[in-house]
């Protein structure tokens, strides 16, 4: 029986043979059995198919090739072909039909780096699918029917660093799904149906330092959830459908995340208390999401931030004073296509010494305050595509846009220019264009008619307040001028009662008139009560009538 069995496998045997020695003639004679529609190179043993008609893997190759590309062919299954390429490093076979991969397919592919598997029908894979590919670094499965990631199934990939399976249908994944990944640094969970964080399944990859779990339906993230992931550095979670975060979500993450992506959630407030706690972190995307204001404050505790996305919220309509205070190390700010953005109060992006790149393209706004942030500082600068009024407010703006040799923006950035919304005589008008005069301005500057309105407001203040004070003392006034008219001698009752008639409203202010009409001061009119009579009368000498 035995005998008659090995009779029935001569056949394959002598196809096997066959099929090596037409290698071994080909690899004496270079490439020379290159498949129609691939580039193959036999001194760098690269064969590249591209896009063509294979359905099958070909078998006629170089066995010496290290690089392998077979993307966007008819390819539905890898047979037992591949066994005759035991020196490959990378394998292409993405954009093909396949949809199932029989156990050990890469048992001899020792030396293998890569493979890419992505964007096919791939509906699963066991913990046998992967065996003998203990070189392998990067595993890319994304975008096929996985539904379910069960355990142990990547157990031995001892040395893969990243690992794909974004855009399948993944709703669960097991406990033990990614153990013995001591080096997995990247991992991609993002366009899937998970409706939790898989917190046990990611807890042994105590080294992971990018995780992408966007466009998911998490609608929360729950306390803890990527407590063991002490390494991560970019945490991916945009489009995941949350509506809001639990306290302690980023516990874990404190000394370690770099990267954070919120944007287009369902969260109605800016998270401020959950971010506070990521001290190192330096990136933050947050647009398209349902809060109406980025109030004071915001940011509390994120002072290594550098880059702030917040783009695409069609509810946000204002930017308070002192949103960003704290975050002094700002770079660039990208507030980019909120329609309902009217308002970015004065002094919400002042205070930041290092803000070089402003975007804010694209929103309602119709003026700017010229002391919303150092302009002097700046590198970029984008205002297009909002509704601006050119007014005068605007005076300040046009002038900086318009210097020649100008040190604060790129060449890149003058080629956006800011077109006029209103009034209806100036409208689609470059407001670089238009003169100060256009714009109703009737000093050359803004600022000019800022610091001359003050002055006078100044002035009418300071008169004000001193009329106020000499009516209010004015009693006070009146002794202080009585006591250095009369000095500082004791008057006695009768002499008292004498000054204070003689002192009376009506004769102290005649007597200060007629000092001035005759250039004496007031106080010698008063000196003694006999005085006044000396300038009024003066006794006329006349002869003794002597007695007859």
């Amino acid at each position: 029986m035995k005998l008659k069995m090995s009779y029935s496998n001569l056949p394959k045997l002598f196809a096997h043979i066959l099929v090596l020695v037409v290698i071994v003639s080909d690899a004496t004679q270079g490439l020379a059995n290159c498949p129609q529609g691939c580039k193959c190179d036999d001194r760098t043993l690269v064969v590249n198919c591209g896009e063509g008609q294979l359905d099958v893997l070909p078998i006629a190759l170089n066995p010496s090739i290290q690089r392998l590309v077979i993307k966007n062919n008819k390819i539905k299954t890898i047979d037992s072909s591949i066994q005759f390429y035991a020196e490959l490093i990378y394998l292409d076979l993405s954009i093909n039909h396949l949809f199932n991969i029989p156990a050990r397919t890469f048992y001899y592919q020792k030396k293998l780096e890569e493979l890419h598997l992505n964007h096919n029908k791939i509906g699963s894979i066991t913990n046998k699918t992967f065996v003998g590919l203990n070189s392998l670094t990067v595993l890319n499965l994304r975008g096929n029917f996985l539904d379910t990631i069960g355990s142990g199934i990547f157990s031995s990939l001892h040395k893969l660093e990243e690992l794909n399976l974004g855009q399948n249908r993944i709703s669960r994944i097991e406990v033990g799904a990614f153990d013995n990944l001591p080096n997995l640094r990247v991992l991609a969970l993002d366009d899937n149906q998970l409706s939790i964080v898989p917190s046990q399944p990611l807890a042994p990859l105590t080294n992971l330092a990018e995780l992408y779990l966007g466009i998911n339906s998490f609608r929360t993230i729950q306390s803890g959830a990527f407590a063991m992931l002490t390494h991560l550095n970019n945490l991916d979670l945009k489009g995941a459908a949350m509506v809001n975060i639990s306290l302690g979500a980023f516990r874990g993450l404190e000394n370690s995340l770099r990267t954070l992506q919120l944007s287009d959630n369902r969260l109605v407030k800016v998270p401020t208390v959950h971010l506070s706690e990521l001290s190192r972190l330096e990136e933050l995307s947050l647009g398209q999401n349902d809060f109406e204001t980025i109030p004071e404050g915001a940011f509390v505790g994120l002072k290594n931030l550098r880059r702030l996305d917040i783009s695409g919220s069609m509810h946000l309509r204002k930017i308070q004073a002192g949103a960003f205070a704290t975050n002094t190390n700002l770079e660039s700010i990208t507030i980019a296509s909120n329609k309902m953005l009217t308002e970015v109060q004065e002094g919400a992006l002042s205070g930041l010494p290092h803000l070089k790149h402003v975007i804010l393209r694209d929103n309602a706004l119709t003026t700017l305050d010229e002391g919303l942030f150092p302009w002097s500082e700046l590198h970029t600068f984008d205002l297009s595509d909002n509704p601006i009024v050119c007014d005068c407010r605007v005076l300040w703006l046009r002038n900086l846009l318009i210097m020649k040799n100008s040190s604060q923006f790129t060449s890149e950035q003058q080629d956006n220019t800011i077109f006029c919304h209103a009034p209806e005589r100036l409208r689609a008008e470059p407001l670089t264009a238009i003169s100060p005069s256009l714009l109703g301005c009737s000093h050359s500057t803004t600022r000019r008619q800022a610091m001359f309105g003050t002055l006078l407001v100044g002035i009418a203040a300071t008169i004000t307040a001193f009329a106020l004070l000499i009516y209010r003392y004015r009693r006070q006034i009146r002794e202080v001028m009585k006591g250095r008219c009369t000095g500082s001698n004791p008057l006695g009752p009768k002499e008292r009662e004498y000054q204070k008639s003689y002192y009376d409203e009506d004769s102290f202010l005649s007597r200060h008139i007629y000092a001035q009409a005759t250039n004496q001061h007031p106080c010698n009119l008063a000196a003694h009560p006999t005085t006044l009579n000396h300038y009024y009368y003066t006794p006329i000498h006349r002869p003794p009538i002597t007695e007859l």
